[in-house]
């Protein structure tokens, strides 16, 4: 980026989960980001979410109070594309994507066969191009599409427009990859990323590493994650969303509003450090 103006920012759900979506959206206001991700869907068995329906009560009383609150939705999260997935489920998640003006669906792949699912992850963007939705496809070192370049593979294989790579800061390094892996994105193929922290070490097992993604993240600028690096590789325009689950907090609004503003401070540094 050349930050010629400071990016501005989302609130992902994965931040404050417990967080209903119309609170999360009068809390985002409030604090001063400009959109949030929506958890309309597990990431994994057992996970909390928040079905809305496409054109149910809720999803109405979701629009309406979005547009009261001048705050937009940038993806709906998060489908897996497995083994034996069928693109028929993608259908609601589309719908609710559309009926709330979100940007994007995430995805992540997690089927062994990388023609099947490049197949479906190329299905999935046809069905969302009539939409105007992007389909952003993420990687995580315990499934599938592990890494940057895993990804990179299915979306440019895929050939779609609207297909792209949702790059996640704690992803990107514990799946050993770096900053400068993003110079081999071609245009267009990078267009969200998600921002948190961490310490230096990667915890040892895959369990430990699952349950820091979803409990054990640290605010930017807290940790020891090379973040100015990243976001001066990160292509103009990228949507930045602060993906930060952790443990330890009681008050979802103080949470989510240090997190705002420490990468905020991130965001002046690396400006200042560009100039």
């Amino acid at each position: 980026m050349n930050f010629s103006t400071a990016p501005k920012l989302t609130l992902a759900h994965s931040t404050i989960l417990e967080t209903p979506p119309i609170e999360l959206a009068t809390l985002a206001s409030t604090i001063g980001y400009t959109s949030i991700d929506l958890r309309l869907h597990p990431s994994f068995p057992g996970s909390t979410y928040y079905p809305l329906g496409t054109d149910s009560v809720a999803s109405r009383q979701m629009a309406s109070h979005l547009r009261n609150e001048g705050i937009g939705v940038n993806s709906i999260e998060s489908l897996g594309i497995g083994r034996n997935f069928d693109t028929s489920e993608a259908f609601p998640l589309l719908e609710a994507a559309y009926a709330l003006d979100a940007k994007s669906l995430t995805v992540f792949g997690d089927d062994p066969d990388a023609f099947r699912l490049t197949e479906n992850f190329a299905r999935v963007c046809e069905m969302a191009l009539p939409l105007g939705l992007n389909i952003a496809l993420q990687f995580m070192a315990w499934r599938q599409i592990a890494s940057f370049d895993d990804a990179l593979d299915i979306v440019m294989a895929a050939g779609q427009s609207n297909g792209s790579v949702l790059v996640d800061a704690l992803h990107l390094w514990r799946s050993g990859g770096c900053a400068l892996d993003l110079c081999a994105a071609p245009p267009g193929s990078i267009r969200a990323a998600q921002l948190c922290d961490a310490g230096p070490i990667a915890p040892a097992s895959m369990h430990a590493r699952i349950t820091e993604n979803r409990s054990g993240r640290l605010t930017p600028g807290k940790g020891t994650l090379p973040l100015k690096d990243l976001l001066a590789e990160l292509p103009e325009a990228t949507t930045i969303s602060l993906a930060v689950p952790m443990t330890g907090f009681n008050d979802p609004e103080r949470h989510a509003r240090n997190v705002f503003e420490s990468t905020q401070q991130l965001i002046e540094a690396t400006m200042e450090a560009v100039r």
